[in-house]
């Protein structure tokens, strides 16, 4: 993640960032899908209890938030022209160097987490954050108190302790980070602990309190699609670059590409073979299927980790 150092500053002023900035206007859009039923929470903690799931992160099982936040954004951008005159604005969400969270807490939308997410004591934290960057100085709306309090469920929860201390995250041991920002092999220290989840992770979000309280999305864009939910394995590990592609347009997952998502879903699959006793004979075939495919051949990186995922039926 080397972006976030060579902004340097630019992240914390945001007149260097859009030059004539004097104000930021801040939104928030929920993304659990809408028929996401009451019990959700005991539902995704199921989830990674069962060894041949693949789990996504839930805000990923739609369409890209990228592009229906940025279009959003924009649309109220006009909308503010129209009421107060032209003026000069840009929109952010996720895809610039900007202070989100810090800038979502100051604005009232939430207080900083000790998962260090914004959280909201009517929507938890299961929602997207952009911003509008503007050359209008707009009336300040006052931030939020904080209401973590001696609560440390989201620490306990990590499965690879990556938030070190409240507030603090090491990213370099987040299984989102090794699922998505990482380009190598996944350090052997960890895959074991990414137990199915193959595409980011929610666990620190699952166990905060305050996600009884997540709202369901308002559009229909992050609607789970079905092939990214409650699908096997082995199923997931069978794509073609070619049924990847087809199967996440629209999504964010395709910028990881389909080498990734095999490295992910082969560490996932060895951990599945570790747990099981026996050792499930379909999961075998399907990772030495890979070592010996000849059309579509994997990646030496596939390839390293497919063996290591073989190697855990002795582990």
């Amino acid at each position: 993640m080397h972006y976030m150092q060579a902004h340097g500053l630019k992240r914390a002023r945001p007149a260097e960032l859009l030059p004539g900035t004097l104000s930021v206007v801040t939104a928030r859009m929920d993304y659990l899908p809408r028929a996401t039923p009451a019990g959700w929470l005991a539902d995704e903690w199921q989830r990674r209890r069962e060894p041949g799931e693949a789990v996504v992160s839930v805000y990923a099982r739609g369409r890209d938030y990228h592009k229906v936040l940025r279009q959003r954004l924009q649309q109220l951008a006009d909308r503010m022209a129209a009421a107060l005159g032209p003026f000069g604005c840009r929109v952010f969400t996720d895809s610039a160097p900007v202070l989100e969270v810090e800038l979502a807490s100051r604005s009232g939308l939430g207080w900083r987490g000790k998962h260090t997410l914004t959280l909201s004591r009517d929507a938890g934290s299961m929602f997207f954050l952009g911003e509008i960057f503007v050359d209008r100085a707009l009336p300040a709306t006052e931030p939020v108190s904080a209401h973590c309090g001696q609560c440390s469920a989201c620490l306990d929860a990590c499965p690879t302790q990556a938030i070190v201390a409240p507030y603090q995250l090491d990213a370099r041991r987040c299984i989102s980070y090794l699922t998505i920002e990482h380009g190598g092999p996944i350090p052997l220290e960890f895959r074991p602990l990414l137990g199915n989840r193959i595409y980011g992770c929610d666990d620190c979000q699952l166990a905060c309190p305050w996600n009884k309280f997540a709202q369901r999305a308002a559009l229909p864009d992050f609607d789970a699609r079905a092939q990214l939910t409650g699908r096997g394995l082995i199923e997931l590990f069978g794509w073609s670059e070619d049924l990847f592609l087809r199967h996440t347009e629209g999504s964010p997952i395709r910028r990881i590409g389909h080498e990734r998502w095999l490295r992910n879903l082969a560490v996932a699959l060895g951990n599945a073979l570790r747990v099981a006793d026996p050792a499930d004979p379909t999961v075998i075939a399907a990772l030495r299927a890979a070592l010996r495919a000849r059309v579509d051949a994997p990646s030496e990186l596939v390839r390293e980790h497919v063996a290591w995922a073989l190697a855990q039926s002795q582990a």
